[in-house]
């Protein structure tokens, strides 16, 4: 028998079929998808922040914020603002004090004043009754150009400048209440002019009275080599004692070389009454014109001495356009809104030559050169 003859068998034992191997593929992974689902209905959900479960309703901020318009979202809506506390909107206006939410609102200063105050059209006159009025600025009337932020003040002695260049003149007024006045010590301390006064008519009786000193003192003053002024003081309540008062003015200068103006004084008298305040506005305006005209009719220079009141409120400016003014205002700055050529601006000043003290005058015109 041969012994290399092959059993049915023997060749398949080491071999597995075709079919047997699908069959057992199949049985592998049916198992394994067993095992993955028994594993995946036993693990627990995990929640982090706003991830959402399956069984959950979806309602993540997320969608809220895709959904809404730019404009619908508001500060309060968005968790980022929570981290800067101190920058919440409206937390500064929040934080009030007590104490502040009480204390009243303090007004401004301007708030005091009263319309005519801040119109530019008004100007107030301190009444010598003690009251205050404000009266309107007429439009027609040359105004004051002067900036008070060139003057100086020095020792009593005020200079004006324009452009770094002094153009002002400095001068005294002198009567008799000034007892002797020596004239060279005045002009070497820079005095440039003085104002002197040849007499006065009584305010009540209306006598007229010549000054003192006034011939002795014109003598000297021109001596010393000061420019020259004169000036009355008026109470003149007809037309015939305005021409009296300009006569003993334009007599007065005689012999003499006078380079500044001749003036009346005129005004009321401090704590008691004046004959002029028995006449109208129009009545003493038509007295004063008739001084003013009988002096420049006269070829001299004619200025008025008066305060803001008198001029004002007792004369009628708009007929004084070609006579100028010398404005006495002590003290303080001119706040007087029409032009003025002279400003008298202190009675107490100390100057060398004078026994007490003097009335202090700046003018703003060369009048030797007028």
């Amino acid at each position: 028998m041969n012994n290399n003859m092959n059993l049915p068998g023997d060749n398949d034992k080491n071999s597995i079929s075709p079919q047997l191997a699908a069959a057992m593929a199949v049985t592998a992974f049916f198992i394994l998808f067993i095992i993955v689902v028994v594993l995946l209905s036993n693990r627990k959900p995990a929640h982090h922040g706003s991830v959402q479960t399956a069984e959950e309703p979806v309602t993540s901020n997320v969608i809220v914020e895709e959904e809404a318009a730019p404009s619908e979202v508001k500060p309060g809506d968005l968790d980022f603002w929570d981290m800067y506390p101190e920058e919440k909107e409206g937390e500064e206006e929040d934080a009030v004090k007590p104490e502040d939410e009480e204390k009243p609102v303090e007004p401004e200063e301007d708030d005091d004043l009263p319309p005519e105050a801040k119109d530019g059209k008004h100007t107030l006159v301190k009444l010598r009754n003690g009251k205050e009025e404000w009266v309107t600025i007429t439009p027609y009337l040359p105004k004051s150009d002067y900036d008070y932020s060139n003057l100086v003040l020095q020792s009593d002695r005020m200079s004006y400048y324009i452009d770094g260049k002094k153009v002002s003149y400095l001068g005294m007024r002198v009567d008799k209440y000034d007892d002797y006045v020596d004239f060279n010590k005045l002009k070497n301390n820079g005095i440039d002019f003085v104002m002197l006064r040849v007499g006065v008519r009584g305010y009540g009786t209306g006598t007229v009275t010549f000054d003192d000193y006034f011939a002795d003192n014109l003598s000297r003053a021109n001596q010393a080599g000061l420019n020259i002024g004169l000036y009355f003081t008026s109470q003149a309540v007809t037309l015939e004692e305005a021409i009296e008062e300009a006569n003993i003015l334009k007599t007065a200068v005689t012999d003499y070389k006078i380079a500044y103006p001749l003036c009346v004084d005129i005004g009321f008298v401090d704590n008691d009454t004046s004959r002029i305040e028995e006449l109208t506005k129009a009545e003493k305006t038509e007295i004063l014109r008739t001084l003013c005209d009988e002096i420049k009719n006269g070829g001299f220079n004619c200025i008025i001495r008066a305060d803001k009141e008198f001029l004002i409120k007792e004369i009628d400016l708009s007929k004084f356009s070609d006579v100028d003014i010398w404005l006495d205002n002590h003290g303080d700055l001119p706040d007087y809104p029409y032009a003025f050529a002279m400003w008298e601006y202190t009675g107490n000043a100390t100057v060398d030559g004078v026994k007490g003290y003097s009335d202090l005058t700046i003018s703003f015109i060369d009048y030797t050169q007028k």
